[in-house]
């Protein structure tokens, strides 16, 4: 993987293809970044907290999605959407449990 860095640890925006996430694993506190793109208008975007465990079961997931639904109906150029479309898809979800568990 490769990210796109200026000089002085910068990232290069003109580097990077829009609306494609990517890991960002050598970065202390987020776990992906973007470059979102949308109405003529181009953003950078980190997303997620870095080493924690998420999506775990699907009520995990419904509380992820009630408690930020807000800021997810915002579209492409805010965090929650990436999140929600990265970090809480369905298909990654680990249990089908719908029990919820504080911590998990």
């Amino acid at each position: 993987m490769r990210l796109y860095y200026k000089k002085g640890g910068r990232v290069d925006k003109g580097a990077m293809a829009c609306n494609k996430p990517k890991r960002t694993p050598g970065y202390s506190k987020k776990s992906h970044i973007v470059k979102a793109c949308e109405g003529g208008k181009e953003k950078i975007i980190r997303f997620g907290q870095q080493g924690v465990k998420t999506n775990q079961t699907v009520g995990q997931r419904k509380a992820f999605k009630s408690r930020h639904a807000k800021n997810i109906k915002r579209g492409k150029m805010s965090a929650a959407y990436w999140a929600d479309k990265v970090k809480w898809s369905p298909s990654k979800t680990k249990s089908k449990s719908k029990k919820w568990k504080k911590g998990s």
